[in-house]
């Protein structure tokens, strides 16, 4: 087996940043074992200080492909360094025995002195360790895997978003690292928020102290979130499959502007948001676009396709005031973008997959309740637009993954779903997909007793299955060809150190039926999952 490695993905010119001081804390308890790793196979062992000062920021990895896989990691410069090489290898066992691919490339302050490589020629549905070494220091090992191809009996995915560096700890990234079982972590997006210290959540300090808006302050804030021990961990032990939402960016972004952007003040609405595109495409392990488009399809096999939108910054109409109905019934309102729509359209007619997965960021089920003009029901013409395409595509077993709204939701998708004529909620008749939420890592909601109110108005819709409006957590997604089940991991109160998970509720949809039904229990681990790639202690 032979390994290609392509060109580093580049970026233009750019200005350099400092190097940031500070080693990683630790928010809690790390998921695998601590002990110090020695230097093997030439590397320097990472563990030594000089490792430490160079790999601050860790390892990560994503966009698996059958055969490839993003590697990424970034280089503390020293003493100003202009021009940095790194090397590169990668293996079938964490001691790296059996090395199947490795190279040297040069990153510099140009793209802040980080580094990825789209590794080639791999096989289907394998684990995979890797690890970098440069200026006499070796990175932590990480661990990957490529999709898998062919028939596929199972498939385990965490999906994550919405984490405020400020609202606490990332307790939810840590369990997630423990689950040495997953093929994946989808996250759909506010990766990180754009706010100064004590604007939304004061449990933790920003850096910079004030809200982001340049290239240096946005790279040090990416900076700052991939020092967290524990988001560290997250990315060290599994590839991540990641969308952006508004925070990368702005609040209540679109195409031409956000809520927060001031126009002048903040400069220019353009430059601000190629500028967050860009340090996102340093920072995040994906493969660049030259236009920017976040929007991509990743194929596991004949069990799923992952078709990934961007309902923020490539086609969304300005958000109208809750109010003007006029505006939002307008039939010409786009979340998308028509070229978007097309895209979309042809890969759910083309896909054989047993289901059809759909990551994206804001929440697509009607709450008439509580109308939301960012998320779907600020542009209903396009949600039906939607509906259509699986209308008219025949296109069935749709799971949409959403985040943005920091709650937890389950709800079965139909057009006219308050009308019972048009869709049974006893057996989901109408409905044409499926709805999951996953609640934030730490950004809030509602407070706990606000919830309690709020709670029973959402279930009073047919449609709604299960709402949570104060934990946090993560969702994990277990898909068979038989059903696609997501059961919720939540916890409170993350801006203490110590808290305790719990499995809080799994619902599940069978092949045929786009409708979400209770089960008593979250789906089992597998058995025997890949070794862990070692923390560094």
């Amino acid at each position: 087996m032979s390994i290609t490695r392509r060109n580093l993905l580049c970026g233009v010119s750019m200005l350099g940043v400092a190097a940031l001081p500070g080693l990683p804390g630790c928010s809690g308890a790390d998921p695998v074992d601590d002990e110090p790793r020695p230097a093997s196979g030439g590397f320097p062992s990472p563990s030594s200080e000089r490792s430490r000062a160079v790999f601050q920021h860790g390892v990560a990895s994503g966009d698996p492909l059958a055969d490839a896989v993003i590697l990424w990691t970034r280089v503390t410069p020293v003493d100003g360094d202009a021009g940095v090489q790194v090397a590169w290898q990668l293996a079938l066992d964490v001691d790296f025995t059996s090395v199947v691919g490795s190279g040297t490339l040069t990153t510099s302050a140009e793209r802040d002195y980080t580094v990825k490589v789209d590794a080639g020629g791999l096989e289907a549905g394998t684990t995979y360790y890797y690890r970098f070494s440069a200026l006499d220091g070796s990175s932590p090992v990480g661990r990957t895997r490529t999709a898998p191809s062919g028939g596929v009996e199972r498939l385990r995915f965490a999906v994550a978003s919405c984490s405020s560096y400020a609202h606490g700890f990332f307790h939810g990234y840590r369990h997630i690292a423990a689950r040495l079982d997953l093929d994946a972590v989808i996250h759909l997006g506010d990766y990180l928020y754009e706010y100064g210290s004590g604007q939304f959540g004061g449990a933790r300090e920003y850096e910079p102290a004030h809200e982001i808006v340049t290239l240096a302050d946005y790279r040090a804030r990416y900076a700052q979130y991939r020092r967290d021990r524990d988001l560290q961990a997250a990315h060290q032990q599994h590839p991540f499959i990641v969308v952006w939402d508004d925070h990368e960016s702005a609040n209540n972004a679109w195409k031409d502007g956000a809520q927060n952007h001031t126009e002048g003040s903040e400069g220019a609405w353009e430059a601000r948001k190629a500028t967050a595109w860009r340090v996102y495409a340093e920072w995040m392990p994906i493969r660049e676009e030259e236009d920017g488009k976040l929007w991509r399809a990743l194929r596991y096999g004949d069990l799923a396709d992952i078709l990934l939108l961007d309902t923020r910054r490539w086609g969304r109409d300005q958000q109208a005031d809750a109010s003007d109905g006029e505006t939002i019934a307008d039939p010409a309102r786009t979340l998308l973008g028509q070229d978007q729509e097309a895209w979309l359209r042809g890969e759910l007619a083309r896909s054989t997959a047993a289901w059809k997965i759909i990551g994206q960021q804001v929440m697509m089920g009607q709450i008439p309740q509580l109308m939301n003009p960012d998320a779907w029901d600020g542009y209903p013409a396009a949600r039906q637009r939607f509906f259509d395409i699986l209308t008219e595509e025949r296109v069935r077993d749709v799971v949409v993954l959403t985040g943005d709204i920091h709650s937890s939701w389950a709800i079965d998708l139909a057009p006219t779903p308050l009308d019972p004529d048009s869709y049974n909620p006893a057996t989901g008749e109408g409905a044409l997909a499926v709805e999951i939420v996953t609640p934030g890592i730490t950004s809030p909601f509602l407070t706990e007793s606000e919830a309690k109110t709020h709670e029973p108005v959402a279930l009073s819709n047919p449609h709604i299955k299960y709402v949570n409006l104060w934990r946090r957590g993560y969702v994990v997604l277990d898909v068979t060809e038989e059903r696609a089940q997501a059961a919720w991991f939540q916890y409170d109160a993350p801006e203490r150190q110590d808290v305790d998970e719990l499995f809080a509720a799994a619902f599940a949809t069978r092949r045929g039926e786009s409708h979400l039904l209770e089960e008593e229990a979250a789906a089992p681990d597998r058995e025997d999952p890949p070794e862990a790639a070692p923390r560094v202690a």
